[in-house]
């Protein structure tokens, strides 16, 4: 057993590791960086050279789940509010009305071309009706591409928004699909009960998660990354639990969380930015592992043109309809249409009918694929060529950012510290130098409500500031004692 255990580790740590440096092929080439991640599966999978044999839709659902929990919350996380608060209007028409007429075009076309029932048409069309602008922003960033105007934080919230009425519409016809008797108004009280019970609960549990962490004291810095992972899964499961749409609820804490002020937070941004490509590696090498090329071909022709109507016909309509009344321009809405790409949760979704004993699964399974894979193959590789054609590239080159961070080195005894001033602290309305902290402890920077305050000796300290302090690790540990002892005595 250890042996085996010892194989499976060692073809994981590998393929992750190819899945890494692929990022550098993906640079130069200018492909999606996680299509490359779906075609290291294939490679490692039954036909491919790797040779595994992985027949699991189940184990790949509960995977996917896991995996799509963190990709969201990590989504929300960047999700800056100021930044999308001029598209919120077309962000959210986009990624409920943008979605549902997606998916009846699309499954229209999905039942005349398989010849399939409209229910299964439409089934179709639901699972490939979200988009997936990671893989859209992976592309600029590896060209260098800035978009002019409001394109990029509009795309981010559809992008990041979109997922959750894409998974309503499939459970939906999914549900039809397998006998269940859902009316006009049963599927209208089920969509209301998903959505509202979504935002409700990921709106509070959201709010007293960061209430929990900004109150909680904990010895290490680590337990506070695995706080925020436990309450992210909570999140999920207690929305599911009472009917609501957990994914929904997600997205919604983690953009209350990065638009809010925590203890640890940059440490927590850059634990989720890793756990999220982690987790988007770990998704498609599951995706391609269960796919069967051999099997595919049947399915190629069908599945290519049912892309070429989504990328054509069914995309722009949505997104010219639901943008009838926007300020946007028609060479913007033009681009909008372009960069739908179709990601990791169509794939997802396509599993969705294979462990619900749907009749005709592994057709709507390896159609989606390929809806999937001509979408990055066509849409792409020319994102930058559109960018341009459309002149909505900004005249200079996106540059990357990077962050300054501390790292002590072995002759220091210096580090930094972050630490919340609870309410009713000492501190709280006291400034700075009558605090009576040690000489070399530096408080170098003050975090409140959203804005950076450089400090100095006449600075006031007030309830719910995030310090930040650099010093020795026993005069921090006066500091933060300092402070938790005068709340004791309050």
């Amino acid at each position: 057993m250890m042996d085996n255990l010892s194989v499976v580790l060692l073809i994981f740590s590998l393929m992750l590791i190819l899945s890494i440096f692929s990022s550098k092929i993906s640079s130069k080439i200018g492909l999606p960086l996680i299509l490359l991640f779906l075609v290291i599966g294939m490679l490692w999978g039954s036909d491919g050279p790797g040779g595994i044999y992985f027949d699991d839709p189940y184990l790949a659902q509960y995977i996917s789940t896991v995996a799509l929990i963190f990709i969201l919350f990590s989504g929300g996380l960047d999700t800056e509010y100021r930044a999308i608060r001029p598209v919120l209007k077309e962000g959210i028409l986009l990624s409920t009305l943008g979605v549902a007429i997606t998916a009846l075009i699309t499954g229209i076309f999905a039942s005349i071309i398989f010849k399939l029932p409209l229910k299964t048409g439409l089934l179709i069309g639901s699972i490939v009706s979200s988009t997936d602008a990671a893989a859209v922003f992976s592309v600029l960033r590896s060209k260098k591409i800035s978009l002019k105007g409001n394109l990029k934080p509009l795309l981010e919230l559809e992008s990041g928004s979109n997922d959750p009425m894409a998974i309503l519409l499939t459970m939906a016809f999914t549900m039809i699909n397998t006998g269940g008797n859902m009316t006009g108004w049963g599927f209208f009280l089920f969509f209301t009960q998903q959505i509202l019970l979504g935002l409700i609960c990921g709106f509070i549990l959201g709010k007293l998660s960061l209430r929990v962490i900004n109150r909680l004291t904990l010895d290490y810095e680590g337990l506070y990354l695995v706080l925020i992972i436990a309450f992210t899964i909570l999140i999920y499961s207690v929305t599911s639990v009472l009917g609501g749409n957990g994914y929904l609820a997600i997205y919604l804490s983690g953009v209350i969380f990065g638009n809010s002020n925590f203890i640890h937070k940059r440490s927590v941004l850059k634990f989720y930015e890793g756990l999220g490509w982690l987790m988007q590696i770990v998704l498609f090498l599951t995706l391609g592992l269960l796919v069967f090329p051999s099997r595919m071909p049947p399915f190629a022709f069908n599945g290519i043109l049912l892309s070429l109507v989504l990328i054509f016909f069914s995309r722009p309509i949505a997104v010219f309809a639901t943008l009838l009344f926007s300020k946007l321009s028609t060479k913007e809405k033009t681009l909008i249409s372009w960069v739908g790409l179709r990601g990791s949760v169509p794939i997802v979704l396509g599993i969705i009918p294979l462990v619900s004993n749907v009749n005709n699964a592994d057709t709507i399974f390896n159609t989606v694929f390929f809806v999937v894979l001509t979408s990055f193959i066509i849409q792409g590789t020319t994102i930058p060529f559109m960018a341009k054609k459309l002149n909505l590239q900004n005249s200079f080159k996106q540059d990357r950012k990077q962050e300054m961070s501390f790292e002590p080195k072995n002759h220091t005894e210096n580090t930094i510290f972050e630490m919340i001033v609870p309410e009713k602290s000492f501190a709280h309305g006291k400034e700075i130098l009558n605090l009576g902290i040690p000489d070399k402890l530096l408080i170098i920077l003050i975090t409140r409500d959203k804005e950076y305050i450089v400090p100095y000796g006449r600075t006031i300290i007030q309830s719910g500031d995030i310090i930040t302090a650099l010093g020795e690790k026993k005069d921090i540990d006066f500091l933060q004692g300092l402070i938790e002892s005068k709340i004791l005595d309050s």
